[in-house]
């Protein structure tokens, strides 16, 4: 509920900035969507942190930041290049003598962007990380077919995010925060 909440703010933030920079100020769409992404991915960060996500205990913090920074530069590719796809083939002076449309156009690929970089965003950080011994799935199964706690735990022991939390608590500088 927190994480859709959060998502939800960052979103209308991401749009409003957008629209009001390609909208009153006539900014080109792919410099505006990168100003929005990156102004909501920093409400994003503060409030994810506070309200959504725990520290794991066995991943280095800068190893999490690193995870979140660098899957949210793949994300700002993606928003840029869908909202570049937008508006593909229009006048270079679009934005002013087509503005409607182009402001259209910039609004479409902006959502279509929103969706693809929300499910790259669940599908990387599911990945590097959850902890599978809270494996949603595996409340879904019949009580039959469920893994054990101890099953749970030995799924988590041979996951890529437990391997890559121990590594970087591993390598942690000397002084660094774990």
């Amino acid at each position: 509920m927190k994480f859709g909440v959060v998502g939800l703010v960052a979103f209308v933030i991401d749009m409003g900035i957008l629209n009001l920079l390609v909208g009153v100020f006539h900014m080109h769409n792919v410099l505006a969507g990168s100003i929005s992404f990156l102004v909501s991915l920093a409400f994003n960060y503060v409030a994810s942190m506070r309200f959504v996500f725990t520290h794991r205990d066995d991943m280095a913090r800068w190893m999490e930041m690193l995870i979140f920074f660098l899957s949210a530069a793949v994300g700002l590719f993606i928003n840029d290049a869908i909202i570049w796809i937008s508006t593909y083939g229009m006048n270079h002076d679009a934005m002013v003598t087509q503005h409607a449309q182009y402001w259209i156009r910039t609004n479409i690929g902006k959502l279509v962007a929103a969706v693809v970089v929300a499910v790259w965003n669940f599908v990387i950080r599911k990945w590097l990380l959850d902890d599978t011994r809270t494996n949603a799935m595996n409340r879904l199964r019949s009580s039959d077919r469920r893994l054990t706690p101890e099953e749970l735990e030995a799924r988590w022991d041979r996951s890529f995010a437990h391997r890559l939390g121990a590594w970087s608590l591993a390598h942690t500088p000397k002084g660094w925060p774990r």
